[in-house]
Protein backbone atom coordinates (compact mmCIF):
# COMPACT_ATOMS: atom_id res chain seq x y z
CA UNK A 1 0.00 0.00 0.00
CA UNK A 2 3.17 2.27 0.60
CA UNK A 3 4.14 2.48 -2.70
CA UNK A 4 0.74 3.80 -4.15
CA UNK A 5 0.51 7.26 -5.16
CA UNK A 6 -1.92 9.79 -3.61
CA UNK A 7 -3.73 9.59 -6.19
CA UNK A 8 -4.60 5.60 -6.29
CA UNK A 9 -5.31 5.91 -2.63
CA UNK A 10 -8.01 8.68 -2.95
CA UNK A 11 -9.84 6.26 -5.87
CA UNK A 12 -9.18 2.86 -3.34
CA UNK A 13 -10.94 5.36 -0.51
CA UNK A 14 -13.77 6.28 -2.98
CA UNK A 15 -14.46 3.28 -4.02
CA UNK A 16 -14.76 1.60 -0.92
CA UNK A 17 -11.92 -0.79 -1.05
CA UNK A 18 -10.34 0.26 1.54
CA UNK A 19 -10.66 2.41 4.53
CA UNK A 20 -9.95 5.44 6.44
CA UNK A 21 -8.92 2.58 9.49
CA UNK A 22 -7.08 0.38 7.73
CA UNK A 23 -5.11 3.53 5.11
CA UNK A 24 -4.00 5.15 8.03
CA UNK A 25 -3.12 1.51 10.04
CA UNK A 26 -0.65 0.97 6.84
CA UNK A 27 0.96 4.65 7.97
CA UNK A 28 1.51 4.05 11.56
CA UNK A 29 2.68 0.52 11.12
CA UNK A 30 5.00 2.55 8.29
CA UNK A 31 6.25 4.77 10.65
CA UNK A 32 6.96 2.74 13.60
CA UNK A 33 9.11 0.31 11.11
CA UNK A 34 11.03 3.12 9.25
CA UNK A 35 10.99 6.19 11.52
CA UNK A 36 13.98 4.98 14.01
CA UNK A 37 15.93 5.53 11.20
CA UNK A 38 14.47 8.31 9.31
CA UNK A 39 13.50 10.61 12.30
CA UNK A 40 10.69 12.29 10.60
CA UNK A 41 8.40 12.55 13.23
CA UNK A 42 8.84 14.57 16.59
CA UNK A 43 5.93 12.98 18.20
CA UNK A 44 3.51 10.89 17.20
CA UNK A 45 -0.12 10.12 18.61
CA UNK A 46 -1.61 6.65 17.30
CA UNK A 47 -4.07 5.95 19.72
CA UNK A 48 -5.32 9.82 18.41
CA UNK A 49 -4.86 9.45 15.03
CA UNK A 50 -6.52 6.21 14.64
CA UNK A 51 -9.78 7.91 16.41
CA UNK A 52 -10.01 10.63 14.13
CA UNK A 53 -9.80 7.36 10.99
CA UNK A 54 -12.46 5.42 13.12
CA UNK A 55 -14.76 9.04 12.59
CA UNK A 56 -13.92 9.32 8.95
CA UNK A 57 -14.79 5.26 8.86
CA UNK A 58 -18.09 6.01 10.00
CA UNK A 59 -18.97 8.86 8.28
CA UNK A 60 -18.11 7.03 4.84
CA UNK A 61 -20.23 4.09 5.93
CA UNK A 62 -23.27 6.26 6.58
CA UNK A 63 -22.57 8.21 3.17
CA UNK A 64 -22.12 11.50 5.34
CA UNK A 65 -18.14 11.78 3.61
CA UNK A 66 -16.59 15.28 4.24
CA UNK A 67 -15.71 15.12 1.36
CA UNK A 68 -13.67 12.98 -1.41
CA UNK A 69 -10.71 13.43 0.65
CA UNK A 70 -12.42 12.09 3.78
CA UNK A 71 -9.48 9.74 5.28
CA UNK A 72 -6.81 11.11 4.07
CA UNK A 73 -4.07 11.35 5.83
CA UNK A 74 -1.49 14.09 6.07
CA UNK A 75 1.64 15.00 7.42
CA UNK A 76 2.01 18.72 9.25
CA UNK A 77 5.25 20.46 10.07
CA UNK A 78 5.56 21.53 13.62
CA UNK A 79 5.01 25.37 13.01
CA UNK A 80 1.71 25.32 12.23
CA UNK A 81 -0.62 25.47 15.00
CA UNK A 82 -3.43 22.35 15.81
CA UNK A 83 -5.17 22.95 18.52
CA UNK A 84 -4.29 20.71 21.82
CA UNK A 85 -1.50 19.74 20.33
CA UNK A 86 2.50 20.74 20.85
CA UNK A 87 4.17 23.39 18.53
CA UNK A 88 7.39 23.45 19.03
CA UNK A 89 8.67 24.96 15.71
CA UNK A 90 11.72 22.33 16.53
CA UNK A 91 12.90 24.51 19.58
CA UNK A 92 13.62 24.21 23.08
CA UNK A 93 12.19 27.58 23.57
CA UNK A 94 8.63 26.15 22.71
CA UNK A 95 9.34 22.81 24.22
CA UNK A 96 5.74 22.68 26.36
CA UNK A 97 3.62 24.73 24.08
CA UNK A 98 0.48 23.80 23.10
CA UNK A 99 -1.30 25.28 20.64
CA UNK A 100 -4.76 27.10 22.03
CA UNK A 101 -6.11 27.58 18.29
CA UNK A 102 -6.09 25.83 14.59
CA UNK A 103 -4.14 27.31 11.72
CA UNK A 104 -6.63 28.31 9.24
CA UNK A 105 -4.85 25.62 7.04
CA UNK A 106 -5.97 23.07 9.85
CA UNK A 107 -9.31 24.41 9.75
CA UNK A 108 -9.64 23.78 6.46
CA UNK A 109 -8.10 20.27 5.94
CA UNK A 110 -10.33 19.27 9.25
CA UNK A 111 -13.55 20.14 7.39
CA UNK A 112 -12.51 18.14 4.08
CA UNK A 113 -11.46 15.33 6.47
CA UNK A 114 -7.96 14.64 6.07
CA UNK A 115 -6.59 12.65 8.94
CA UNK A 116 -3.70 15.52 10.59
CA UNK A 117 0.07 13.56 11.50
CA UNK A 118 1.45 16.21 13.24
CA UNK A 119 4.54 17.02 14.61
CA UNK A 120 6.79 16.41 11.35
CA UNK A 121 10.88 17.67 12.24
CA UNK A 122 11.85 20.71 11.02
CA UNK A 123 14.99 23.29 11.15
CA UNK A 124 13.97 25.28 14.42
CA UNK A 125 11.97 28.43 13.40
CA UNK A 126 12.22 27.19 9.70
CA UNK A 127 16.12 28.76 9.76
CA UNK A 128 18.65 26.05 7.94
CA UNK A 129 18.81 24.16 4.68
CA UNK A 130 19.11 20.48 5.71
CA UNK A 131 17.04 20.16 8.84
CA UNK A 132 19.81 19.47 10.83
CA UNK A 133 19.16 23.06 13.01
CA UNK A 134 16.39 21.15 14.98
CA UNK A 135 16.90 21.02 18.90
CA UNK A 136 16.05 17.49 18.97
CA UNK A 137 17.42 15.57 15.83
CA UNK A 138 18.13 15.27 12.67
CA UNK A 139 16.61 14.51 10.20
CA UNK A 140 17.87 11.73 7.29
CA UNK A 141 17.45 11.51 3.61
CA UNK A 142 15.62 7.82 2.44
CA UNK A 143 17.97 7.45 -0.69
CA UNK A 144 20.44 7.63 1.77
CA UNK A 145 20.39 7.63 5.59
CA UNK A 146 23.90 9.20 5.96
CA UNK A 147 22.37 12.21 4.02
CA UNK A 148 20.45 15.24 4.31
CA UNK A 149 17.01 16.15 3.30
CA UNK A 150 17.14 19.43 2.59
CA UNK A 151 15.26 21.76 4.78
CA UNK A 152 13.53 23.36 6.93
CA UNK A 153 10.61 20.90 5.62
CA UNK A 154 13.08 18.22 5.66
CA UNK A 155 10.69 16.17 7.79
CA UNK A 156 7.69 16.79 6.01
CA UNK A 157 9.93 15.47 2.45
CA UNK A 158 11.17 12.68 3.96
CA UNK A 159 7.80 11.87 5.48
CA UNK A 160 6.48 11.07 2.07
CA UNK A 161 9.71 9.97 -0.29
CA UNK A 162 9.87 7.20 2.56
CA UNK A 163 6.61 6.07 2.58
CA UNK A 164 4.86 7.36 5.63
CA UNK A 165 2.42 9.26 4.13
CA UNK A 166 1.17 10.23 1.01
CA UNK A 167 1.15 13.68 1.66
CA UNK A 168 1.84 16.41 3.60
CA UNK A 169 2.38 20.03 4.14
CA UNK A 170 5.19 22.34 4.89
CA UNK A 171 6.52 26.00 4.94
CA UNK A 172 8.55 27.91 2.41
CA UNK A 173 10.28 31.27 3.10
CA UNK A 174 13.33 30.78 0.78
CA UNK A 175 12.82 27.37 -0.93
CA UNK A 176 11.81 25.44 2.09
CA UNK A 177 9.60 23.67 0.80
CA UNK A 178 10.82 23.17 -2.71
CA UNK A 179 14.26 22.10 -1.69
CA UNK A 180 13.61 19.21 0.65
CA UNK A 181 11.54 18.33 -2.18
CA UNK A 182 13.64 18.16 -4.97
CA UNK A 183 16.43 16.16 -2.72
CA UNK A 184 14.09 13.91 -2.01
CA UNK A 185 12.24 12.93 -5.51
CA UNK A 186 9.24 14.20 -4.37
CA UNK A 187 6.44 17.55 -5.31
CA UNK A 188 6.44 20.47 -3.55
CA UNK A 189 4.53 23.55 -4.26
CA UNK A 190 5.34 27.21 -2.84
CA UNK A 191 1.85 29.71 -4.02
CA UNK A 192 1.92 32.84 -5.00
CA UNK A 193 2.63 34.78 -1.56
CA UNK A 194 -1.27 35.42 -0.64
CA UNK A 195 -3.11 32.39 -1.90
CA UNK A 196 -2.50 30.77 1.34
CA UNK A 197 -3.34 32.10 4.93
CA UNK A 198 -0.32 32.36 7.06
CA UNK A 199 -2.96 32.43 9.85
CA UNK A 200 -1.57 29.81 12.41
CA UNK A 201 1.62 29.33 10.81
CA UNK A 202 4.33 30.57 13.10
CA UNK A 203 6.03 33.40 11.53
CA UNK A 204 9.94 33.46 10.73
CA UNK A 205 9.73 36.59 7.58
CA UNK A 206 6.17 37.53 7.14
CA UNK A 207 6.95 39.26 4.06
CA UNK A 208 8.16 35.52 2.50
CA UNK A 209 6.48 32.19 4.35
CA UNK A 210 3.73 30.71 2.45
CA UNK A 211 2.78 27.17 3.42
CA UNK A 212 2.71 24.49 0.73
CA UNK A 213 2.16 21.04 -0.08
CA UNK A 214 4.47 18.04 -0.48
CA UNK A 215 3.25 15.13 -2.39
CA UNK A 216 4.07 11.61 -4.11
CA UNK A 217 2.46 12.94 -6.67
CA UNK A 218 1.28 16.07 -8.39
CA UNK A 219 -2.75 14.96 -7.88
CA UNK A 220 -1.58 15.07 -3.99
CA UNK A 221 -0.35 18.88 -4.81
CA UNK A 222 -3.29 19.44 -6.96
CA UNK A 223 -6.01 18.50 -4.04
CA UNK A 224 -4.19 19.88 -1.35
CA UNK A 225 -3.75 23.32 -2.92
CA UNK A 226 -7.59 23.73 -3.85
CA UNK A 227 -8.12 23.07 0.23
CA UNK A 228 -6.08 25.22 1.53
CA UNK A 229 -6.74 28.16 -0.92
CA UNK A 230 -8.31 30.96 -0.08
CA UNK A 231 -8.74 34.51 1.48
CA UNK A 232 -8.84 34.72 5.19
CA UNK A 233 -10.29 38.08 7.29
CA UNK A 234 -7.40 36.51 9.76
CA UNK A 235 -4.49 37.46 7.33
CA UNK A 236 -4.30 40.76 5.82
CA UNK A 237 -2.06 39.68 3.36
CA UNK A 238 -4.54 36.77 1.83
CA UNK A 239 -6.04 37.40 -1.41
CA UNK A 240 -9.27 36.35 -2.82
CA UNK A 241 -8.37 34.43 -5.85
CA UNK A 242 -10.84 32.16 -9.00
CA UNK A 243 -10.25 28.54 -8.02
CA UNK A 244 -7.40 26.71 -9.53
CA UNK A 245 -9.01 24.58 -12.29
CA UNK A 246 -8.08 20.89 -12.76
CA UNK A 247 -4.96 20.63 -14.58
CA UNK A 248 -4.82 19.09 -17.94
CA UNK A 249 -1.33 18.36 -19.69
CA UNK A 250 -0.72 21.50 -22.40
CA UNK A 251 0.91 21.04 -25.59
CA UNK A 252 4.54 21.25 -25.14
CA UNK A 253 5.07 22.55 -29.17
CA UNK A 254 5.57 26.01 -29.72
CA UNK A 255 5.84 26.71 -25.73
CA UNK A 256 8.11 29.20 -25.02
CA UNK A 257 10.26 27.81 -21.88
CA UNK A 258 12.74 30.57 -20.26
CA UNK A 259 16.06 28.46 -18.94
CA UNK A 260 19.14 30.22 -17.57
CA UNK A 261 22.59 29.13 -18.33
CA UNK A 262 24.63 26.17 -16.65
CA UNK A 263 26.73 27.55 -13.57
CA UNK A 264 30.11 26.25 -13.07
CA UNK A 265 29.17 25.75 -9.50
CA UNK A 266 26.41 23.01 -9.70
CA UNK A 267 26.96 19.18 -9.78
CA UNK A 268 28.00 17.87 -12.93
CA UNK A 269 24.64 14.99 -12.50
CA UNK A 270 22.57 18.24 -12.43
CA UNK A 271 24.25 20.12 -15.43
CA UNK A 272 23.79 16.74 -17.27
CA UNK A 273 20.41 16.13 -16.38
CA UNK A 274 18.53 19.83 -16.88
CA UNK A 275 20.49 19.87 -20.37
CA UNK A 276 19.08 16.44 -21.04
CA UNK A 277 15.61 17.82 -20.26
CA UNK A 278 15.99 20.92 -22.40
CA UNK A 279 16.67 18.82 -25.52
CA UNK A 280 13.54 16.62 -24.50
CA UNK A 281 11.23 19.75 -24.19
CA UNK A 282 13.28 21.10 -27.81
CA UNK A 283 12.42 18.09 -29.70
CA UNK A 284 9.07 18.05 -28.90
CA UNK A 285 8.70 21.49 -30.18
CA UNK A 286 9.30 23.82 -26.84
CA UNK A 287 11.04 27.28 -27.93
CA UNK A 288 13.88 27.21 -25.18
CA UNK A 289 14.55 31.36 -24.67
CA UNK A 290 17.98 31.85 -22.30
CA UNK A 291 17.20 34.80 -19.56
CA UNK A 292 19.30 37.20 -17.87
CA UNK A 293 19.61 35.81 -13.96
CA UNK A 294 23.10 37.65 -14.01
CA UNK A 295 20.98 40.25 -11.19
CA UNK A 296 19.71 36.88 -9.40
CA UNK A 297 23.17 36.62 -8.56
CA UNK A 298 22.45 38.70 -5.21
CA UNK A 299 19.06 37.16 -4.65
CA UNK A 300 20.91 35.54 -1.66
CA UNK A 301 22.33 38.95 0.33
CA UNK A 302 19.28 40.15 -0.10
CA UNK A 303 16.83 37.41 0.77
CA UNK A 304 19.47 37.31 3.94
CA UNK A 305 19.42 40.87 4.95
CA UNK A 306 15.32 41.00 4.26
CA UNK A 307 14.83 37.43 6.41
CA UNK A 308 17.10 38.16 9.34
CA UNK A 309 15.54 41.59 10.04
CA UNK A 310 12.08 40.39 9.92
CA UNK A 311 12.68 37.21 12.18
CA UNK A 312 14.25 39.72 14.50
CA UNK A 313 11.41 41.14 14.87
CA UNK A 314 9.13 38.18 14.93
CA UNK A 315 10.94 36.53 17.50
CA UNK A 316 11.30 39.11 19.36
CA UNK A 317 7.91 37.89 21.22
CA UNK A 318 9.78 35.20 22.40
CA UNK A 319 10.97 36.15 26.30
CA UNK A 320 9.92 33.96 28.62
CA UNK A 321 6.96 36.12 29.93
CA UNK A 322 3.85 35.58 27.34
CA UNK A 323 4.67 31.63 26.12
CA UNK A 324 6.92 29.14 25.98
CA UNK A 325 10.33 28.52 28.39
CA UNK A 326 10.81 30.81 30.84
CA UNK A 327 14.45 30.68 32.79
CA UNK A 328 14.20 33.07 35.98
CA UNK A 329 17.12 31.88 38.38
CA UNK A 330 18.18 35.78 39.25
CA UNK A 331 14.30 36.95 39.57
CA UNK A 332 15.75 40.41 37.37
CA UNK A 333 13.95 41.24 34.17
CA UNK A 334 16.68 41.63 32.19
CA UNK A 335 18.37 38.68 32.95
CA UNK A 336 15.12 36.31 32.37
CA UNK A 337 15.08 37.84 28.91
CA UNK A 338 18.76 37.05 28.66
CA UNK A 339 18.69 34.02 30.19
CA UNK A 340 15.91 32.53 28.67
CA UNK A 341 16.98 33.13 25.15
CA UNK A 342 20.29 32.02 25.51
CA UNK A 343 19.11 28.31 26.68
CA UNK A 344 16.38 28.59 24.90
CA UNK A 345 17.54 29.38 21.23
CA UNK A 346 19.91 27.21 19.19
CA UNK A 347 22.93 28.88 17.15
CA UNK A 348 21.75 29.32 13.74
CA UNK A 349 18.75 30.85 15.29
CA UNK A 350 20.84 33.31 17.48
CA UNK A 351 22.99 34.34 14.51
CA UNK A 352 19.71 35.30 12.28
CA UNK A 353 18.37 37.40 15.08
CA UNK A 354 21.80 38.93 15.60
CA UNK A 355 22.57 39.93 11.27
CA UNK A 356 19.38 40.73 11.61
CA UNK A 357 19.05 43.19 14.85
CA UNK A 358 22.12 44.49 13.26
CA UNK A 359 20.72 45.59 9.76
CA UNK A 360 17.89 47.21 11.62
CA UNK A 361 19.60 49.39 14.48
CA UNK A 362 20.31 53.24 13.90
CA UNK A 363 22.55 53.66 11.23
CA UNK A 364 22.17 50.85 9.70
CA UNK A 365 18.78 50.45 8.99
CA UNK A 366 19.30 52.78 5.60
CA UNK A 367 23.02 51.00 4.31
CA UNK A 368 21.38 46.99 4.72
CA UNK A 369 17.63 46.73 5.06
CA UNK A 370 16.50 50.03 2.86
CA UNK A 371 19.26 49.08 0.36
CA UNK A 372 17.33 44.91 0.40
CA UNK A 373 14.02 46.52 0.05
CA UNK A 374 14.86 48.43 -2.95
CA UNK A 375 16.91 45.81 -4.20
CA UNK A 376 14.24 43.16 -4.03
CA UNK A 377 11.93 45.68 -6.39
CA UNK A 378 14.34 44.56 -8.85
CA UNK A 379 14.13 40.91 -8.51
CA UNK A 380 10.18 41.48 -9.20
CA UNK A 381 10.95 43.47 -11.86
CA UNK A 382 12.86 41.32 -13.24
CA UNK A 383 10.82 38.14 -13.24
CA UNK A 384 8.03 40.75 -14.93
CA UNK A 385 10.33 40.75 -18.25
CA UNK A 386 10.65 37.39 -18.02
CA UNK A 387 7.44 36.87 -18.24
CA UNK A 388 6.41 39.37 -21.08
CA UNK A 389 9.17 36.53 -22.91
CA UNK A 390 8.27 33.23 -22.02
CA UNK A 391 5.29 31.36 -20.48
CA UNK A 392 6.67 29.46 -17.53
CA UNK A 393 10.51 29.14 -16.46
CA UNK A 394 12.42 25.71 -15.95
CA UNK A 395 15.69 25.53 -13.71
CA UNK A 396 16.96 22.90 -11.43
CA UNK A 397 15.69 23.51 -7.66
CA UNK A 398 19.25 22.48 -6.15
CA UNK A 399 22.73 23.00 -7.70
CA UNK A 400 23.54 19.39 -6.12
CA UNK A 401 21.85 16.37 -4.98
CA UNK A 402 21.99 16.21 -1.11
CA UNK A 403 25.00 16.35 0.70
CA UNK A 404 26.16 14.48 3.55
CA UNK A 405 25.00 15.12 7.49
CA UNK A 406 27.68 17.63 8.86
CA UNK A 407 29.35 18.03 5.43
CA UNK A 408 28.03 22.34 5.96
CA UNK A 409 26.95 23.18 9.17
CA UNK A 410 30.36 24.75 10.22
CA UNK A 411 29.78 26.81 6.78
CA UNK A 412 27.13 28.86 7.36
CA UNK A 413 28.15 30.54 4.13
CA UNK A 414 27.99 27.13 1.77
CA UNK A 415 25.11 26.44 3.70
CA UNK A 416 22.95 29.71 2.73
CA UNK A 417 23.86 28.85 -0.86
CA UNK A 418 22.05 25.69 -1.09
CA UNK A 419 18.82 28.16 -1.43
CA UNK A 420 20.55 30.13 -4.45
CA UNK A 421 18.18 28.57 -7.22
CA UNK A 422 14.92 29.09 -4.55
CA UNK A 423 15.25 32.41 -3.18
CA UNK A 424 14.47 34.91 -5.75
CA UNK A 425 10.84 33.69 -6.06
CA UNK A 426 10.31 34.23 -2.70
CA UNK A 427 11.66 37.64 -3.24
CA UNK A 428 9.22 38.01 -6.08
CA UNK A 429 6.07 36.35 -4.05
CA UNK A 430 5.58 33.98 -7.46
CA UNK A 431 4.67 30.37 -7.32
CA UNK A 432 7.10 28.18 -7.79
CA UNK A 433 7.12 23.66 -7.76
CA UNK A 434 9.78 21.16 -7.58
CA UNK A 435 9.48 18.34 -9.63
CA UNK A 436 11.17 15.10 -9.97
CA UNK A 437 13.89 15.17 -12.38
CA UNK A 438 15.29 11.50 -12.53
CA UNK A 439 18.63 10.37 -10.19
CA UNK A 440 22.45 10.39 -10.50
CA UNK A 441 24.75 7.69 -10.56
CA UNK A 442 24.36 7.28 -7.39
CA UNK A 443 20.57 7.00 -6.89
CA UNK A 444 20.21 10.34 -5.42
CA UNK A 445 17.01 12.43 -6.80
CA UNK A 446 17.19 15.65 -9.03
CA UNK A 447 15.02 18.58 -8.80
CA UNK A 448 13.50 21.08 -11.24
CA UNK A 449 12.10 23.92 -10.94
CA UNK A 450 8.75 25.49 -12.27
CA UNK A 451 8.27 29.08 -11.72
CA UNK A 452 4.95 30.99 -12.99
CA UNK A 453 3.87 34.44 -12.87
CA UNK A 454 1.78 35.41 -9.98
CA UNK A 455 -1.63 33.79 -9.15
CA UNK A 456 -1.16 31.51 -12.81
CA UNK A 457 -0.93 27.99 -10.67
CA UNK A 458 -3.08 26.52 -13.01
CA UNK A 459 -0.34 27.48 -15.62
CA UNK A 460 2.88 25.52 -13.67
CA UNK A 461 0.63 22.21 -12.54
CA UNK A 462 -0.23 22.12 -16.57
CA UNK A 463 3.31 22.49 -17.40
CA UNK A 464 4.28 19.94 -14.53
CA UNK A 465 1.38 17.18 -15.56
CA UNK A 466 2.89 17.40 -19.25
CA UNK A 467 6.16 16.40 -17.94
CA UNK A 468 5.17 14.42 -15.22
CA UNK A 469 4.54 10.97 -17.23
CA UNK A 470 8.24 11.59 -18.93
CA UNK A 471 10.23 8.12 -18.15
CA UNK A 472 13.47 10.14 -17.62
CA UNK A 473 11.73 11.96 -14.72
CA UNK A 474 10.93 9.18 -12.52
CA UNK A 475 11.99 8.51 -9.59
CA UNK A 476 10.69 5.33 -7.67
CA UNK A 477 10.98 5.92 -3.73
CA UNK A 478 13.02 3.90 -1.36
CA UNK A 479 11.14 1.14 0.18
CA UNK A 480 13.64 -0.47 1.84
CA UNK A 481 15.81 1.93 4.15
CA UNK A 482 18.52 0.68 5.39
Amino acid sequence: MIEKKYSELKQLLNEGKITPTQLTQVYLDRIESVDPKIKAFLRIKPSEILKKAEESTERRKSGKKLSDFDGMPIGIKDNICIQGEYTTCSSQILENFVSPYNATVIEKLLSHGFILFPGLNMDEFAMGSSTENSSYQVTRNPFDTQRIPGGSSGGSAAAVAAGMLPVSLGSDTGGSIRQPASLCGVYGLKPTYGRVSRYGLVAYASSLDQIGPIANDLSGIEDVLHVISGKDNRDSTSLSLPEISPSNPISLKGLKVGVMKVADEWEDSVKEKYSSILDELKSKGSELIELDFSLHDYSIPIYYIIATAECSSNLSRFDGIRYGKRVDQKKKLEDLYLDTRTSGFGTEVKRRILLGTFSLSSGYYDAYYGQAQKARVLIRKSYEEFFKKVDVILQPTSPTTAFRVGEKTQDPIQMYRADVLTTSVNLAGLPSMSIPGGTDEKGLPIGMQITVPSFEESRLLSFARSLSDWKSLEISLPGKIS
